[in-house]
């Protein structure tokens, strides 16, 4: 079952459904707190907890935490805002330990250092911890929309600048769960967030998802059945969501069965970017591969390839006749190709093959003056480009600043270019365009480490998908499985990574991927 993501207003909605099933908001609160406190109480002994309770649900949650952990053993002292309502103001009257007001000065009474120390009791893969002191965030939840003010935003200042575990309630108070922005110039730095029901956008885009620390989903009690109302189309990028279409090799097959994936090349100084995108999609699984090189670039292509064949070509009508034979079903063109009219001819070959393509870099760029032009080429379920942020906004000027979110951005893209766009980045999103009415569709991959950030790991990334669309799968799952598996090895490989270290380290992955399947 895919993983899927809501949005605030989703959130909401999930929340009003359960009400209609007979669910209490007032018990869903008191689940929502538990959970918190449960969180606290697997991870850290009993200490010194500081619970700071804003004045909405979210530090309703924070309330009832409070009540739990006291009831565990914990010194707990509440900072919480003067007047409640609602359910929050019924949790609020359960409460009968110590309270002040939410400020800097309620920091002092936790010590100055918390020590953190590996005890012998693993929960969820971590060790509980002894502290001196833990701070529960519960000031403000998902749906904070201005930034944070006045004495407590001096309040998550102090926070911030104190070596102090905090878990935060839903999101880290001061980032935007719909889009992960932090609203203003501070938000808390949470070590834990425990969220409910969904995880939000905000904990997988970043910068939010840096804020949350380790994520915990919580079960409070809201029907599975309200996802069927709500329809959500984002999700988490992972096995889930395409694991159940991957082309693994079947005992019948052969390799013309598995399709053969063409990298086009740049000129002979520029070779080294197909060469790897070549790699990748002979890796994930294509039958055949072969790079397209022209006429100066044969002789040190072909140096430097075995399994991967070469084929030649001179210009775009050479490009063309090489791929009128249609058992060249998907292309891989843009790295190392160079931008201007020569690349939009070779484009404008490419789509006009019949073959499925992907689309990345100088591809891109030498589209900038008139995207437009690009995308009228473009066949439904045939095209995935691959932009990173810069070359995203010379196809889709300002789209990544008037969206909401950065999921928003790739899902707007996609519906205008009629294309399936993967924004590259630390929190990539993967995004289709509307089909049948549903609006589009768009997952964010978080399985990505920093070490990615490294010459031509994009051009392994173009690969892997031009040899996932080559093995036949759709556009939106062959780009999603790459992203994941992209990830996926380069935290396989760790410290050091480099572009050619990625197709190495695939077996692994996938032979992970398959076990993880119950293949």
């Amino acid at each position: 079952m895919a993983d899927e993501i809501l949005t605030c207003a989703e959130a909401g909605r999930a929340d009003a459904f359960a009400a209609r099933a007979g669910v209490p908001t007032l018990t869903l609160m008191e689940n929502a707190g538990r959970a918190v406190a449960d969180a606290v109480a697997a991870r850290f002994q009993p200490c010194a907890a500081l619970v700071l309770c804003g004045p909405g649900n979210n530090g309703g949650d924070g309330l009832v935490a409070a009540r739990h952990l006291a009831a565990r053993g914990f010194d707990v002292r509440l900072a919480a805002a003067g007047h409640y309502k609602g359910d929050a103001a019924a949790m609020a009257e359960k409460w009968t330990g110590p309270r002040e007001k939410l400020s800097p000065q309620a920091l002092n009474f936790l010590p100055r250092v918390a020590e953190q120390l590996a005890g012998e009791v693993p929960v969820a893969g971590l060790a509980m911890r002894r502290a001196e002191g833990v701070v529960i965030d519960g000031i403000f939840g998902a749906g904070l929309s201005r930034p944070l003010e006045g004495a407590i935003r001096d309040l998550v200042v102090a926070l911030n600048e104190r070596h102090l575990p905090v878990v935060a309630i839903d999101v880290p108070s001061g980032v935007a769960g719909d889009s992960g922005h932090v609203l203003g110039d501070v938000a808390v730095r949470a070590d834990l967030t425990v969220t409910f029901f969904r995880k939000k956008p905000g904990h997988l885009l970043l910068p939010g998802r840096a804020r949350c620390g380790e994520v915990l989903l919580a079960d409070i009690g809201i029907p599975g059945a309200a996802l069927d109302e709500i329809r959500p189309m984002l999700f988490e990028n992972g096995p889930a969501l395409w694991g159940a279409r991957y082309p693994w090799p079947q005992p019948q097959g052969h390799k013309y069965a598995r399709g053969h994936c063409v990298v086009v090349s740049g000129p002979a100084h520029a070779t080294g970017a197909a060469r790897m995108a070549a790699r990748a999609a002979l890796r994930v699984g294509a039958g055949l591969v072969s790079v397209a090189s022209p006429p100066d670039a044969v002789a040190v292509n072909a140096a430097h390839l075995t399994a991967v064949m070469v084929k030649p070509f001179d210009g775009a009508d050479g490009l063309g006749a090489l791929l009128a034979d249609r058992r060249f079903n998907a292309v891989v063109i843009g790295p190392g190709l160079g931008v201007g009219a020569a690349t939009r001819a070779l484009v404008g070959t490419v789509l006009a093959s019949g073959a499925r393509a992907v689309l990345d870099a100088d591809a891109l760029t030498s589209f900038r003056d008139d995207p437009a032009v690009l995308f009228r080429q473009f066949r439904p379920g045939a095209v995935v480009l691959t932009p990173h942020d810069g070359e995203f906004e010379r196809l889709f000027p300002g789209l990544l600043k008037e969206a909401p979110s950065k999921a928003e951005a790739a899902r707007a893209a996609a519906a205008r270019s009629g294309a399936v766009v993967l924004l590259k980045g630390g929190d990539t999103v993967i995004a289709r365009p509307p089909l049948n009415g549903d609006g589009g569709w768009a997952a964010i991959n978080a399985d990505a480490p920093p070490t990615l950030a490294t010459a031509g790991a994009g051009d392994v990334l173009s690969g892997l998908i031009g040899g996932l669309l080559a093995q036949g799968m759709a556009a939106e799952d062959a780009a999603a499985a790459a992203a994941w598996l992209h990830g996926d090895a380069a935290a396989r490989f760790g410290p050091g990574l480099i572009a050619e270290d990625i197709p190495e380290m695939l077996p692994e992955s996938l032979a992970a991927l398959k076990a993880g399947l119950g293949g």
